[in-house]
């Protein structure tokens, strides 16, 4: 039987519950008590969710308090020294000064997890890195869902993927040596994971989507010949990009399964389905987690047919990568443009649609043809709206020349004019650009929003501001000003609410690390600018001195 899984489900709670957990946390409103139980609470929402969906396998070890790369380092015991590790088990305040430092130590780095917005902290090597179990929380996750009756299919980072997104602390060192002794701790883990009755283990190894060389690839062969025969069985999974140039090596590896990435990289199926072995299951990540847009049911339903017609019930449908990347639950827009959220899909849509897909491939293309419709018509009506298109744009598009992409002077006409206006020094001191927003500001700007505050009593309140920031900035010297912004929100939002061919939502919050989400606007149809966005308020910036203000 076709089966349908998720690789990953956001973890920040619908309304951002586990960011306000962990900030009530760090500045001691509640115990560590409390936050687990808020994060248990959270995980038993999300695995119930998906279960009531349809969803046959679920993933647990996809929630991490902070990070996910985080949680295999506090599992593998890879602490840094700097942190005086003294303990067997890997604890909250640790697992948390690791992210964020102490008073006497630095945190980790801290870097894009591969071309996402999501930010992952980077684990350290040397000579002396010993790896050991040093956490059960992911044992005692496992145990929470078996509780709820939910068969947990277990989320780990591969061993190349942590090898390789880490860095060497010392000269000379290369972190892959380290792999022996790392695969040791990977086969306690799926022996323990055994004994707890886990089937499936999901190990990400996103890393096979670069440019690895032969070494890298050799410690993949050498990974997953180490990790067979260990109880569960294994589904070797891949996003980003496309595999297919390893498809031959990918094949040959003692795994049960392997996923990969068709939205990203739609091309790569059929170098899979060649030839693909007869004890093995294929996961199609056929709808996108990276992106809010509902798919074409329709033709994803092709796709998955054409795979079935080949593999028969050895295939399995899921999201392309973790739902991480993409909110929670496009349901709480209330205020969304109807036709717009007709258009999107959050990860609860985006799980109904896979278990559509997988209802049909197990009922027939019959038993879901009133879902392939309404996908079609909506897909139809986005392609044919006029929302999309701007004739003002298209026009202005349509008109470009080379001449409007030059300058009408040179650079050294422009100095000079620069030179002779401002009469600068050297070098002139200056800020960014951002001043810290006041809880009045954040107060004065939410009364305005809500209509409880009056369009010139707003005007004075913010002229009020810039006021005293021109006049802080004067005191200290500074050459060259800026009015604060302390009418922007959210620098992405505040630009956005103003352009034309945005849409904003209240609840579409993606993680980007620890505690801290974004909104990002969702972009739509062409952007226009339809009003000066910024002058009213450097104009009245600027009448405040005699400096200049940018």
């Amino acid at each position: 039987m076709a089966l349908t899984h998720n690789l990953g489900f956001p973890r920040i709670g619908v309304r951002r519950e586990l960011k306000h957990a962990l900030e009530a946390y760090w500045h001691g409103n509640i115990s560590g008590e409390q936050l687990q139980t808020t994060a248990a609470e959270l995980r038993k929402q999300h695995w119930m969710l998906q279960r009531d969906i349809g969803i046959d396998l679920i993933p647990v070890g996809d929630f991490a308090l902070y990070d996910q790369m985080l949680n295999m380092t506090a599992l593998l015991g890879a602490v840094p020294a700097r942190f005086n590790v003294g303990k067997e088990e890997v604890g909250l305040d640790l697992y948390f000064a690791m992210a964020r430092g102490t008073d006497n130590q630095p945190a980790m780095e801290m870097t894009k997890w591969f071309d996402t917005n999501y930010h992952y902290i980077v684990p350290e090597f040397n000579v002396r890195t010993k790896f050991c179990i040093a956490s059960s929380q992911l044992f005692k996750e496992v145990a929470e869902a078996k509780m709820l009756g939910i068969a947990p299919k277990v989320v780990l980072i591969g061993p190349l993927t942590y090898l390789y997104l880490g860095k060497e602390t010392e000269p000379g060192f290369n972190r892959l040596d380290l792999l022996p002794n790392l695969l040791f701790v990977y086969r306690d883990i799926l022996t323990r994971l055994t004994s707890l009755g886990v089937e499936w283990v999901q190990i990400d190894e996103p890393v096979l989507a670069l440019d690895l060389d032969d070494v890298w690839l050799c410690g993949l062969d050498q990974a997953y010949v180490a990790l067979h025969g260990f109880g569960t069985k294994v589904l070797l999974t891949t996003y980003f990009e496309a595999v297919d140039n390893h498809a031959d090596r990918l094949k040959k590896l003692p795994v049960n399964g392997l996923h990969i990435d068709l939205c990203r990289a739609p091309q790569q199926l059929d170098a899979f389905l060649a030839d693909y072995p007869s004890d093995k299951v294929l996961s199609l990540g056929i709808i996108d987690g990276r992106n809010v847009w509902r798919s074409d049911l329709a033709q994803v339903f092709t796709i998955l047919s054409k795979a079935q017609s080949i593999l028969g019930e050895r295939i399995w449908i899921s999201p392309s990568c973790s739902l991480l990347h993409c909110p929670v639950d496009l349901e709480l827009e209330t205020r969304l443009d109807s036709d717009i959220k007709n258009w999107l899909a959050f990860s609860v849509q985006k799980l109904k649609e896979i278990s559509i897909l997988g209802r049909g491939l197990k009922q027939g293309e019959h038993a879901i043809n009133d879902e392939l419709e309404v996908s079609t018509q909506a897909r139809q009506e986005r392609n044919l709206s006029a929302r999309i298109h701007n004739p003002v744009v298209q026009d202005r598009l349509q008109n470009l020349t080379r001449k409007d992409s030059r300058r009408t002077s040179t650079f050294k006409v422009r100095q000079k004019a620069q030179h002779q206006r401002f009469q600068l020094p050297l070098l002139p001191t200056t800020t960014i650009g951002s001043f810290p927003q006041t809880s009045e500001i954040r107060q004065t700007r939410s009364a305005f929003k809500k209509m409880k505050l009056g369009n010139l009593e707003y005007l004075e309140a913010m002229r009020n501001e810039i006021q005293l920031i021109i006049n802080k900035q004067e005191e200290i010297g500074l050459d060259v000003l800026v009015h604060g912004e302390p009418e922007r929100n959210d620098m992405v939002e505040y630009f956005g609410e103003q352009l034309w061919g945005y849409a904003f939502t209240e609840y579409g919050w993606v993680q980007s690390y620890g505690s801290r989400c974004v909104k990002p606007p969702i972009l739509y149809g062409d952007v226009y600018r339809p009003e000066p966005m910024t002058v009213d308020w450097i104009q009245y910036a600027q009448s405040l001195t005699q400096k200049p203000v940018k």
